[in-house]
């Protein structure tokens, strides 16, 4: 709760320092543009008030999560606008998080119970590779080869977008158009995000496997596939489980980068239209967003892991 009340001054006070007038950039292009309305315009929207004054109406507007309305899109509310972006980004990160999760932690699980083999230096130069090369690099040259078609790469899937404009489709026809637009972003997203889980969970199964109550359980006469999924890979999951929460918790943040490479409309996306037009209601909003969706996720790992670990209730 302290964390949020942070955010929530922190916030206030981020976009009141930034120049540039919010009221100009409310009324720019426009033919209202002149002195006498951009006195009016700063009255309605509350600038001409002492920030003490500012602050008590932004408290009570967020808390009744009224953001104001964007000066991007005008007119429309904030919430509205992020609440038509959540679902893509959901949809995507959501999905690309699941997916990586999954297949970095297998990958994890059998290159640390080989530790050393074949297996386990392939896929740590790879899950290495993947943590630390550029998201947006990568879908760039994924887009190169796959969308644009370069030598023997051909145009498989569509440039960027959530869904082919105009085409009017409905139902199953329009999920399988979605899926189509989604393909590269979700495959780019997934790459890029299981070399975190794989290398985690690779280190804490090869710490977990030297334990003392390993060793006991091979005195014991266990099978090697019963110490591994009942015993080791339990215990090497704790800090794995952290990072994956967490990495939840960034979902609604949306991959900006990824985002704005494949023209995809979520919230990442989102907040790159914001900056460039500075819309600063619209980052508020966004911003407070984001920052609420790590501090829950933060608070949901750590009373998951108090549960799944009796050793940090013992504590």
């Amino acid at each position: 709760m302290l964390t949020l009340v942070f955010v929530l001054v922190f916030n206030f006070f981020l976009f009141r320092v930034i120049p540039g007038d919010p009221a100009a950039l409310l009324l720019r292009g426009s033919a209202a543009f002149n002195p006498q309305n951009l006195e009016q315009a700063s009255h309605d929207l509350g600038l001409d008030q002492p920030l003490p004054t500012q602050f008590v109406v932004y408290v009570k507007d967020t808390l009744t999560l009224n953001f104001g309305q964007s000066f991007y899109l005008r007119g429309q509310p904030v919430s509205r606008v992020i609440g038509d972006k959540i679902w893509p980004t959901v949809l995507l990160v959501g999905t690309s998080t699941i997916a990586s999760t999954i297949i970095g932690l297998i990958i994890g699980i059998y290159g640390g119970w080989k530790h050393g083999s074949t297996f386990d230096v392939t896929s740590l130069g790879f899950t290495l590779f993947a943590y630390a090369m550029p998201e947006f690099w990568f879908g760039i040259i994924v887009l190169m080869m796959f969308a644009g078609g370069v030598g023997i790469f051909p145009s498989l899937f569509p440039t960027g977008g959530y869904e082919t404009p105009a085409a009017g489709l409905t139902g199953f026809s329009h999920a399988v158009d979605v899926l189509n637009h989604m393909a590269l972003p979700f495959f780019v997203l997934t790459v890029a995000y299981l070399g975190e889980y794989a290398i985690i969970m690779r280190n804490s199964l090869i710490d977990i496997l030297g334990d003392d109550f390993i060793v006991t359980a091979r005195a014991k006469g266990l099978r090697e596939e019963e110490i591994l999924w009942r015993h080791s890979v339990p215990n090497a999951l704790l800090p794995t489980m952290t990072v994956t929460l967490l990495s939840l918790g960034f979902v609604f943040s949306g991959a900006i980068t990824i985002e704005y490479v494949f023209s995809w409309p979520g919230l990442g996306w989102l907040t790159v239209q914001a900056i460039d037009n500075k819309d600063f209601p619209l980052l508020q909003g966004l911003f407070l967003l984001f920052s609420a969706a790590v501090i829950i996720a933060n608070l949901v790992a750590d009373v998951l892991y108090s549960y799944l670990d009796p050793r940090v209730r013992a504590a």
